[in-house]
């Protein structure tokens, strides 16, 4: 890939976002984040060109110099569709429009759509239907907050998908630990009040992969290689880690926490969580090396 293939993975990935026709707070908030992250005037344009319907998927992807940012083009897209869930009908035809526009074939794109999709639907499948494991949830909390780190990672762009459902199953287990009875929505509202919502973190995650990936250019010498990664890792570790603690004095309480409460235990939580961080960087980074994407998804989708 060259580095005239920036300015296109970007703005594909931000129409991406954008595909269902909703662009509501939490997907702004992430096209935010990230253009902010690569503080780049020619990004900032762009936001404001797909924002103004100004820019078009076939010449968007007419711009693309090879095969390489073509797949990416593509996948970071699909990952982006599905960071919410299932993808919707406006969304599909979106992502058909991109394949042809791309040149892919059905068949180039199939697995990788059947793994999104699997991993997408992951927190909507019986999360409640096993045990919890055994241990301190202390304990619990970490190591789910190491996992989600090591997730991003992955060199794998889907892979960041994996994320919430791991997030939402420890929001369950940590409930069903003080005896609550809850279903998948009541545990996304949680989340949400607490600002975790699926297509940030999707959408930031992957389209900062994109950009990390092509170091050496313009956007990658900004947040390419280890500055990306370790970026990448510590704000999902701070997330996952302050999300769990957050959920575990909501439902120590009996769930009698306001909303402004529950923030404040966030955030409170995610500056303790980037103390700890450091100290437990390596393990991370260990975890990450031998994380099998695929195993994984398996345990999501009959844990």
């Amino acid at each position: 890939m060259n580095t005239t293939d920036h300015a296109p993975l970007i703005a594909i990935a931000m129409l991406a976002a954008r595909a269902d026709g909703r662009a509501d707070s939490t997907e702004q908030k992430a096209v935010d984040a990230v253009v902010a992250r690569l503080g780049n005037p020619d990004v900032t344009r762009l936001a404001l060109q797909v924002a103004g319907g100004k820019l078009r998927v076939a010449d968007l992807a007419s711009r693309l110099s090879d095969d390489e940012a073509r797949r990416v083009a593509y996948e970071g897209s699909l990952a982006i569709c599905n960071a919410d869930g299932t993808i919707n009908a406006a969304e599909t035809a979106f992502l058909e429009e991109l394949r042809a526009a791309l040149g892919l074939s059905a068949a180039s794109v199939a697995e990788a759509g059947k793994t999104a999709d699997a991993l997408a639907g992951a927190p909507l499948a019986e999360v409640h239907a096993g045990m919890p494991p055994a241990g301190p949830l202390d304990e619990l909390i970490l190591q789910q907050a190491m996992l989600t780190g090591a997730l991003e990672i992955l060199p794998d762009r889907l892979a960041t998908i994996a994320i919430l459902p791991l997030q939402l199953r420890l929001v369950y287990q940590i409930g069903q630990r003080h005896g609550q009875k809850l279903d998948v929505n009541q545990v996304k509202d949680l989340a949400a009040t607490l600002g975790l919502g699926a297509v940030t973190q999707g959408m930031e995650s992957v389209v900062l992969k994109l950009a990390g990936g092509l170091a050496g250019g313009l956007l990658g010498g900004l947040i390419g290689g280890a500055t990306r990664v370790a970026t990448g890792a510590v704000i999902t570790f701070a997330s996952t880690y302050a999300l769990g603690h957050a959920a575990e004095q909501y439902y120590a309480q009996g769930r009698s926490l306001s909303a402004a409460d529950l923030r404040a235990l966030f955030e409170r939580f995610q500056q303790d969580a980037k103390t700890l961080y450091p100290k437990v960087e390596q393990q991370i980074r260990a975890q990450s090396s031998t994380l099998n994407l695929q195993s994984l998804l398996q345990k999501l989708r009959t844990a």
